[in-house]
């Protein structure tokens, strides 16, 4: 298959956001150590880091033992549980700072973002495991609605908690807003093969951070690794699944979309179009990515309030 014509599909400003995060994280930069890789990384979101808005206070302290930051803009009752990107390896409460500040501005919810431990340190079921014990602790100590969100990889742990907390954690979670979320799809058709070369991400990418994130051979048939390979979707929270055109992650959205809506669920997925894997952080650049990431937020307040997202 001919790869699509990327000068076309993405505007000058998507190109010129590309341009600068390159400068900081180049295309080939699984190729370096974890330790360069995260280096490079913390540069680029430094560099895109925004200000947060008047009023945000924040609190750095564990839940369930995982180190955690909590965002408050006055009194809610409403907690947004937040799981950062960066394939398992990367990124950290810092990364995704100004995304959260931002989310807790706009909805006036609480919102707490998880530093959950990265591989090769903590491998598969590690991770999961400081996300859904980060979550457990949150809903002990915050009562009244959770709503679970999380871009990439946070993506893939908000969509394993929110499967796993079934029958365990019970009418607490309104919702979760995945955000070009990882969960786990066929490669062999749609956008993994469509876009799998795509600007900002590969599956050449994705495949080294699976070896990574699992140490070895990733585990079959487990929804905690990949929520798409469970057998039941019913009983999930309304979900709504956003993502990006030139991203090989987007048919992801499609299917969980699918395996909701056929269980008898409430699921809502959009491609956005012209966007690449990562874009929130090109909301101040590009006027696409700033609609996507309004999408994101209109999702999350509407899901706190337990109503719908407008359509």
């Amino acid at each position: 298959m001919t790869d699509p014509d990327y000068s076309v599909l993405l505007d000058e400003e998507i190109w010129a956001y590309m341009k600068r995060s390159d400068e900081f994280y180049p295309p080939d930069a699984v190729g370096l150590t974890i330790e360069d890789q995260r280096a490079v990384y913390n540069k680029m979101c430094a560099a895109f880091h925004q200000a947060h808005p008047d009023g945000v206070q924040t609190w750095d302290a564990p839940y369930g033992g995982v180190p955690c930051r909590r965002y408050e803009v006055g009194a809610t009752d409403v907690t947004v549980v937040y799981y950062h990107g960066g394939g398992f390896v990367v990124g950290g409460l810092d990364s995704h700072d100004d995304v959260c500040a931002e989310i807790c501005a706009r909805t006036g919810y609480r919102v707490i973002s998880v530093d959950y431990g990265l591989a090769p340190e903590v491998v598969f079921p590690g991770c999961f495991n400081d996300a859904y014990g980060a979550f457990e602790a949150i809903a002990a100590g915050h009562a009244g609605a959770i709503v679970l969100a999380g871009d990439s990889a946070g993506g893939n742990l908000a969509a394993a908690v929110a499967h796993h907390a079934r029958g365990r954690v019970t009418g607490r979670i309104t919702g979760q807003v995945l955000i070009y979320p990882g969960l786990g799809g066929d490669r062999e058709q749609g956008s993994y093969v469509r876009h799998a070369n795509a600007p900002q991400l590969t599956v050449a990418d994705m495949e080294f951070y699976q070896k990574v994130r699992s140490g070895g051979e990733p585990p079959e048939a487990d929804a905690r690794y990949a929520p798409l390979h469970d057998t039941d979707f019913s009983g999930l929270p309304p979900s709504v699944m956003i993502t990006a055109e030139c991203d090989p992650l987007s048919s992801d959205g499609e299917a969980y979309r699918d395996a909701i809506l056929a269980a008898g669920g409430q699921a809502f997925w959009v491609e956005e179009a012209g966007l690449v894997h990562g874009c929130l952080r090109a909301r101040v650049m590009s006027r696409r990515a700033a609609a996507f990431f309004d999408r994101v937020v209109d999702a999350v307040g509407k899901l706190g309030a337990g109503e719908w997202p407008a359509t």
